[in-house]
């Protein structure tokens, strides 16, 4: 799939951008601070109505309007799929006060195709995967970080887990505030059997949706890895939930059994039946601690190399050569996934790695139907890359 047009209104450093993308590799080169990044994050936000990097959507509004009461960003493009019987589909996400105050929050509101659309409704209709320096988080950073990459890539390409993850969230939230109430007294433990069966029903397609993902990301990381690696070192991914459902084979064998985390899936309804029971089980201390102590809320996403756990023995090194390896199994999967290329979104990650990476990472992208990539140096990319690709030159939020 690829973007065709794409506009751009009071975003970030663009107070009005409006043209076609085009096909295949597009480099954005400039100095820092223009724009590069802004025109990457429109087009995330298109596909996740999220961005990657602001805490809320009011950052996303430029500055010169901010003030403005009537002030507004829209971000919209026509995506068109390569599929046989290419359709074009109209993407329009407007923020808007609500109320004729500066300072008022500002509403979102999602159009596709002109009809208005909930958030979630917008998920699968653009595809894309993203390169960012910031993906060593994925090692280094918060379990929340890894739950986070495991929510945004599912929801991209599984209607069912994204509808579910907000249902999920709303239980968790309900059953956190009536597990208060219960522990002052002002309810009865009974009340929780409604919020038990939304979380446990819930709770079986978030776990089950990753423990898939992450056993079919593996294989393909792993030989990504060892590419990059000469063959030396052996990439595991070690899925963690906050409890361990069991598998029956020829005996009962959880999670902590090794291999089962990836290679022995369970299914929603599994999953669920046995998270029930392990909340009942688990009430008292749930009410003593006025909070849900098991969940996929708490769930944990490991990296070992040789065995050893990467986020805490692992050189900065290995750790981006496992984000790439990860990454790039990322963009094979959903291709797979959803029956054509993704858009990918590379911003300055080049730069981060050897010249051997580069030269890796950009023939395994040789040939998407769209990438774009952002740089301060376009000299660290290959001569057949150059040659091949279009090159913008952004300053000051304006194409030049």
């Amino acid at each position: 799939m690829h973007l065709d047009r794409l506009s751009l209104t009071h975003f970030r450093n663009y107070a009005r951008l409006e043209g076609s993308l085009p096909r295949g590799s597009l480099l954005l080169h400039g100095s820092n601070a223009q724009g590069k990044t802004s025109l990457l994050e429109s087009i995330y936000y298109l596909a996740t109505a999220h961005s990657p990097w602001a805490s809320s959507d009011r950052q996303l509004l430029n500055w010169q309007a901010e003030r403005d009461p009537l002030a507004f960003v829209r971000v919209a493009a026509d995506v068109i799929s390569d599929k046989p019987g290419a359709v074009r589909t109209q993407l329009d996400v407007t923020l808007a006060h609500d109320q004729p105050d500066a300072s008022a929050r500002l509403k979102k509101t999602i159009r596709i195709n002109g009809v208005n659309k909930r958030a979630v409704d917008l998920l699968g209709t653009v595809n894309v995967v993203l390169f960012v320096p910031q993906d060593l988080a994925l090692i280094e950073g918060t379990p929340s970080d890894r739950r986070r990459y495991l929510n945004i890539t599912l929801s991209q390409t599984d209607i069912n887990y994204a509808r579910t993850l907000h249902t999920f969230e709303k239980a968790l939230e309900q059953r956190n505030a009536l597990l208060r109430r219960i522990q002052l007294r002002q309810e009865s433990p009974r009340s929780l059997e409604y919020w038990d069966d939304q979380f446990s029903d819930a709770s079986g397609v978030l776990i089950s949706g990753r423990q898939r993902l992450l056993r079919e990301l593996e294989g393909a990381a792993q030989l990504v890895h060892r590419d990059l690696t000469d063959d030396v070192e052996q990439l595991d991914l070690h899925y963690q939930p906050s409890f361990s459902p069991t598998a029956t084979t020829s005996g009962q064998l959880s999670f902590d059994a090794p291999g089962l985390d990836l290679h022995r899936q369970l299914d929603p309804r599994q999953v669920a039946d046995q998270f029930r029971a392990a909340l009942k089980t688990g009430r008292a201390n749930d009410i003593a601690r006025g909070l849900t102590l098991i969940g996929p809320q708490r769930d944990e996403l490991r990296f070992q190399i040789n065995g050893r756990d990467l986020g805490l023995y692992g050189s900065r090194g290995q750790s981006r050569t496992a984000v790439l390896a990860l990454k790039l199994a990322e963009l094979d999967w959903m291709r797979r996934q959803i029956g054509e290329w993704p858009i990918l979104l590379l911003d300055e990650f080049l730069a981060e790695l050897d010249a051997h990476r580069r030269a890796y990472l950009l023939a395994r992208i040789d040939g998407a139907a769209q990438s774009i990539l952002t740089t301060t140096e376009p000299d660290i990319f290959t001569p057949e890359f150059l040659h091949k690709a279009t090159l913008w030159h952004i300053r000051a939020g304006r194409i030049v």
